[in-house]
């Protein structure tokens, strides 16, 4: 029995290495190198032995399965066409077995020798510039946690913190899927006097939407979110889609608003519409412009109906145009429904660039309360009694006479036709950017604001300052203001003192601590802001 069983395993121990004798000879295994739309790159030791035409295999379990058909070699490389969808990836084993009596040779036209001598020549597969996929992947976030503490020198002590978290994931893993969210957690700590059952916890979801690209000119979103080509709509829950025709696009939107007073999501506030536009994009003029339409219901019925336009281009490099309007096409008063327009917000903006020193900017807007008839039902009459519009111009240059300083000023008006909530500001600023002998950055800015009721003006210096190899930030400022109340012509006078370090603990973490006096007469109040900011990229 002993000698039988000695006998077995001396056979199979021979038989395999029989086996095995003989795949040395007719057997060779490479590896999936490269891949392209068309082609399969295979690196062997050497390719002596196959020949165009012939097929190489894959494993599948304990068998070979046919997958790759050879279309061109090298002495170390072949080039491949996969056999009825066969799928491998780079780095997949493959294995070429010799067969006793091979099929005939094709016979090479001359193109194929041509491609074939190019190809001996030419850099093997793995140092070739790989082909990018169609969507190009990145993921990038931030996560801060910050505190602010308000120490008065008479009162309470006041301190709230803030969370927040935002993250862009787009085409996760090279798909046609993308993630967008920001996210805001804010919480307020009273005292036990002050505590009167009110609110002090507020979570917010400001977008939380996911996106898939069905092609390069299709694509669906489904979430929070606000679409960049209807910005002045503001969030939207629910779903999007947008369709290219060459430069021309069409969009719509189908969910519902954000609840006006806590802005969470809100199933009665129903909203639906769609847009369409034109994009040009050449190295000297972009353009982009969309006109819509959109209905918003509160339990069924219309609570607001308009249109909207919006307008971004740029000529050359010199000139950049924005606009944007609403036009309101719904009204309902005591049941009485109209469709007579109202131009609700209208805001235009232009920014010259004079050469690369010199850029001007101006902007005019004009904006009325939005009615929203059912939602605000019962204080619709009195909002249309105020129908009044209130508009803004501003003017700003910012200019760069010499290497290292930035000058700058600016005069904004607000009016509107009651003389109601009219100011005027004026601000003007300079700055040094390299500092001889104590290096780092000054600024100095001052700012004059008269209003109906209040004159201020402030004046601010400010220093800032990296060491250690950009590892320690410090900035100190100083601030001066008065106050002037025209009513009961009140003055008084304060001074700040603060100083702010931040610390850049690795590339992408961060921690910051504020530290500020305010002195008004014989009154010390302090102030103390600490924040911490993660941030991530999966591209270095």
């Amino acid at each position: 029995m002993n000698f039988k069983r000695i006998l077995i395993v001396g056979l199979l121990l021979i038989s395999t290495a029989l086996l095995f004798a003989q795949d040395d000879d007719g057997i060779l295994t490479g590896n999936v190198s490269f891949l392209t739309s068309k082609n399969i790159y295979v690196k062997f030791k050497n390719t002596d032995l196959i020949e165009v035409g012939d097929t190489l295999h894959i494993t599948e379990g304990a068998m070979l399965k046919p997958c790759l058909l050879v279309t061109q070699k090298s002495s170390t490389s072949c080039v491949c066409v996969s056999l009825e969808g066969c799928q491998v990836a780079k780095e997949d084993l493959v294995v070429f077995k010799n067969q006793s009596s091979p099929e005939p040779e094709p016979v090479a036209t001359q193109d194929q020798e041509s491609e074939e001598i190019n190809l001996e020549t030419a850099p093997p597969p793995e140092e070739l510039a790989e082909v990018k996929p169609l969507y190009q992947g990145r993921m990038r976030g931030r996560v801060s946690a910050a505190s602010y503490s308000s120490l008065p020198a008479d009162g309470d002590n006041r301190h709230r913190t803030m969370y927040r978290a935002s993250f862009n994931g787009d085409h996760i893993n090279n798909s046609r899927f993308s993630v967008q969210a920001y996210l805001n957690y804010r919480q307020n700590f009273i005292s036990p006097q002050d505590d009167f059952g009110q609110q002090t916890k507020f979570f917010r979801v400001y977008n939380l939407a996911v996106k898939y690209d069905i092609d390069t000119t299709l694509a669906l979103t489904l979430g929070r979110k606000i679409n960049n080509k209807t910005s002045s709509l503001g969030a939207i829950d629910g779903l999007q889609g947008e369709k290219y025709f060459g430069k021309t696009y069409i969009g719509a939107i189908a969910g519902f608003r954000p609840d006006i007073f806590d802005f969470g999501f809100n199933f009665d506030l129903l909203q639906y519409g769609g847009y369409i536009g034109r994009q040009t994009n050449s190295k000297k003029f972009y353009s982009q412009t969309t006109l819509g339409l959109l209905e918003q219901r509160n339990k069924g019925q219309i609570d607001r109906r308009y249109t909207y336009f919006q307008h971004s281009s740029t000529l050359g490099r010199n000139l950049n145009l924005f606009a944007s309007f609403e036009l309101d096409l719904y009204k309902k008063i005591q049941d009485v429904i109209t469709a007579d327009p109202r131009l609700t917000n209208f805001y235009v903006s232009a920014r010259y660039r004079l050469g690369r020193r010199v850029n001007f900017t101006v902007s005019y807007d004009s904006r009325k309360r939005i009615v929203f008839y059912e939602t605000l039902k019962t204080d619709v009459e009195q909002l249309l009694d105020d129908d009044i519009a209130r508009q803004g111009v501003r003017f700003r240059v910012n200019g760069r006479p010499f290497k290292y300083i930035n000058v700058g000023a600016s005069y904004s008006k607000r009016f509107q036709s009651d003389q109601q909530n009219k100011s005027d500001n004026i601000n003007g600023y300079l700055s040094i950017s390299k500092i001889p002998v104590i290096d780092g950055r000054f600024s100095v800015n001052f700012n004059w604001n008269t209003s109906n009721y209040l004159d201020s003006k402030i004046l601010s210096f400010r220093h800032t300052r990296s060491m250690f190899k950009n590892k320690l930030s410090a900035d100190l400022y100083f601030r001066m203001v008065n106050y002037t109340y025209l009513t009961s012509e009140l003055k008084f006078n304060q001074q700040y003192y603060g100083a702010n370090l931040s610390f850049r603990i690795t590339r992408k973490l961060s921690l910051s601590i504020l530290g500020e006096l305010n002195t008004r007469d014989s009154e010390n109040n302090f102030r103390v802001n600490t924040k911490i900011i993660k941030r991530f990229d999966n591209r270095k």
